[in-house]
């Protein structure tokens, strides 16, 4: 709700201010256009990017509009998850929790914690490094080498359609001047028309640039910056499960696992710890 309401306030700002010069909006609906640049941004796109990079982009941005925040109930039942997971390795070992990891979504113990459940990459990650431990001892250094790789990995892979929105947004004012250019053309081909005929095409042409430039500045890279953030978001939760992970593997004790998980977490989505022995002690009431 919130971008959708800062992007009608720029759109207010934008052409409310281009009405309140003077500026006539029935100038600015200029179809063929808008099918030039946008359909030459589409375009690319496509010609760009694979069929994969695509399809997770439309993924990302209905997550972006759908939500805007993260789950409040995640960390809390992040942690307690964690809290139950980690207790139980300590007191029965590795073994107790074969039941568990082999099908989580049918674990009396994970469906506990529905938020999680919702995460199938944060639980994917969370699972297959549990089944890892239970297999064979790592040492703990090469633990977190290899999660932070695999962290890399998908934390690049999820950029991919920022990344290729980016440069969508860079080239759409040269599709806008391209469209400017036809114009142009157009225009010098009836040059020998009446004055304000000319100066009709004129004006159309020039809208073309200004589309590229709004679609550029107010859409497609605010977009790709949104993703980012969004990406960031989904990576800190990696982090926060692959540092609990190693210092269980350090042999440190549950509380002080999760609180290693806890100093990965972004500060806007970060709780104290006072707020996560809370959330504990709650929820082992």
């Amino acid at each position: 709700m919130k971008k959708l309401l800062c992007f009608v306030g720029l759109l207010l700002a934008v052409f409310g201010g281009y009405a309140a010069h003077g500026g006539n909006l029935g100038n600015l609906w200029q179809p063929s256009e808008m099918v030039i640049v946008f359909g030459a941004g589409l375009g690319a796109l496509f010609i760009a990017n694979p069929i994969d990079v695509i399809r997770d982009m439309v993924h990302q941005l209905k997550e972006l509009w759908n939500q805007e925040r993260e789950d409040p109930e995640l960390y809390p039942q992040l942690f307690g998850l964690m809290h139950v997971l980690l207790s139980q390795l300590q007191s029965q070992g590795m073994k107790v929790l074969d039941e568990h990891i082999e099908a989580p979504e049918e674990s009396s113990m994970f469906l506990m914690y529905p938020a999680v459940l919702k995460q199938p990459e944060l639980l994917q990650f969370m699972v297959d490094n549990l089944r890892m431990q239970s297999m064979a001892k790592v040492d703990p250094h090469d633990l977190e080498a290899l999660l932070e790789e695999e962290i890399e990995h998908l934390h690049d892979g999820h950029l991919r359609p920022s990344e290729a929105l980016s440069k969508v947004a860079e080239a759409m004012p040269g599709f806008g001047i391209l469209a400017a250019v036809m114009g142009i053309i157009i225009t010098m081909g009836s040059i020998d028309g009446p004055l304000t005929m000319i100066g009709v095409k004129v004006a159309a042409a020039l809208v073309g640039t200004f589309i590229g430039i709004f679609a550029c500045y107010c859409m497609f890279d605010p977009l790709a910056t949104a993703l980012e953030h969004q990406v960031d978001r989904q990576t800190a939760r990696l982090r926060c499960m692959a540092a609990i992970l190693v210092m269980h593997a350090k042999g440190k004790p549950p509380l002080l696992a999760i609180d290693a998980g806890r100093r990965r977490i972004q500060q806007e989505n970060r709780p104290s710890f006072i707020e996560v022995e809370r959330w504990l002690e709650a929820q082992q009431l």
